[in-house]
């Protein structure tokens, strides 16, 4: 995720964001059971840096999950997933070579703690979409109950090792492969992650039957991805959850607690 690019930038923040914290919990003890918080977040979470959400804000959803990589460090599971946390993805692979060296860690806490969760994998413009999609099958088990995975695809601009900026037919037709071994593999249509510039400079809306989730820290999606669908929101990445040091991804599914579980049914493993 685009966490992953701001390396050591966990930390920041975290003061001015335990004062967020506080609030949160000062308005979630004052029943607001379904009450929108001031800074449009959901009052079991907090952010570090939290945006002024107008219209339809984040905390107008009902089901919330965060995303995680190394940089989270360790994690207390259970207090997250008895902390407003419905839902994680964890990082497992990059490239056709690297694993995130918490991906077990946080695989295994996430699933003793009975939180549904799943692996993502971060797309390397400079290896084949073959050489990734075995990579990711070599490093995370088919698990009954788990999560589909998800192919991570956005810009490396900062990358030292591989800068460059494929073709949009390119990078769709290796983003197919990459989908369809993992969905002969795991059984079930794995989901795209992408950013806005991603999504639009490679016109991703043209892959077939995958369900988006989508990066918008400023706006809601139907603003910033007009007339497309979408399964998940990305709303923050300097969000503040129990269980987690520092700063970490938010995001929210785009239907209701009824209509998670009826997702959950047909899209867990």
């Amino acid at each position: 995720m685009v966490r992953d690019r701001r390396r050591g930038q966990q930390m920041r923040g975290w003061i001015r964001g335990l004062a967020v914290i506080a609030l949160a919990a000062v308005v979630a003890s004052c029943g607001g059971g379904g009450g929108q918080h001031p800074q449009g977040i959901p009052p079991q979470f907090g952010d570090a840096r939290p945006h002024p959400w107008y219209g339809r804000t984040p905390a107008g959803y009902e089901v919330h999950g965060i995303d995680v990589s190394r940089w989270q460090g360790n994690i207390d599971w259970y207090a997250v997933a008895t902390g407003g946390v419905s839902f994680a993805w964890i990082k497992a692979t990059e490239g056709g070579d690297v694993a995130d060296p918490m991906f077990r860690t946080n695989w295994e806490g996430a699933r003793r703690a009975g939180l549904p969760r799943g692996a993502y994998h971060y797309y390397y413009f400079c290896r084949t979409a073959q050489e990734q999609a075995e990579w990711f099958i070599r490093n995370v088990p088919a698990e009954r109950g788990a999560l589909p995975p998800v192919l991570d695809m956005e810009w490396t601009h900062t990358s030292r090792t591989c800068p460059g900026r494929p073709s949009p037919e390119w990078i769709r037709t290796e983003a197919e492969i990459f989908l369809s071994l993992l969905t002969r593999y795991y059984g079930q249509r794995p989901v795209v992650y992408t950013t806005v510039d991603f999504f639009r400079d490679n016109e991703m809306w043209r892959l077939n039957g995958v369900e988006f989730w989508l990066r918008s820290v400023a706006g809601h999606p139907q603003q910033v991805y007009p007339g497309h669908d979408w399964t998940f929101w990305q709303y923050t990445g300097t969000g503040l959850a129990r269980g987690v040091t520092g700063e970490v991804d938010l995001n929210a599914f785009g239907g209701s607690h009824r209509q998670w579980l009826r997702w959950l049914a047909l899209r867990s493993q």
